[in-house]
């Protein structure tokens, strides 16, 4: 096996180790509000934001908004819950998205008090 792909094998293997995953939270300090979302890799996604928001183009129009009137020293960021990482690789992905459910429930990101959509009801 040549380095390269004993690289990319040790990647797979261990790569979940190299990283924190779980659930970020942006929130205005001016009006209270709050963003939630969920990453694999957190600290990559939560410079991703922060990035898209001081270039004016993050994907939630409304935070943009926000962070336009109020200027980036009314944000915080913030690792809300981070999975621990194993010797064992697994997917995380379904439990990182039940961890931001619970997150949701707690903290009802909707209308006045965050910036995601309200949620439909379930049938």
């Amino acid at each position: 096996m040549n380095r390269k792909a004993e690289l990319k094998a040790d990647y797979k293997h261990n790569g979940h180790k190299l990283r924190k995953m779980g659930v970020y939270a942006i929130r205005n300090m001016a009006n209270g509000k709050v963003f939630l979302d969920k990453s694999s890799n957190l600290e990559s996604a939560i410079e991703r934001d922060r990035l898209w928001l001081a270039r004016g183009g993050h994907m939630n129009a409304k935070l943009q908004q926000d962070w336009n009137l109020h200027g980036a020293a009314a944000f915080t960021f913030e690792i809300l819950e981070a999975i621990d990482s194993t010797d064992e690789p697994k997917n995380v992905s379904e439990e990182i998205a039940v961890m931001l459910e619970v997150w949701l429930d707690e903290l009802q990101p909707y209308g006045d008090k965050g910036y995601l959509p309200v949620p439909r009801p379930s049938r």
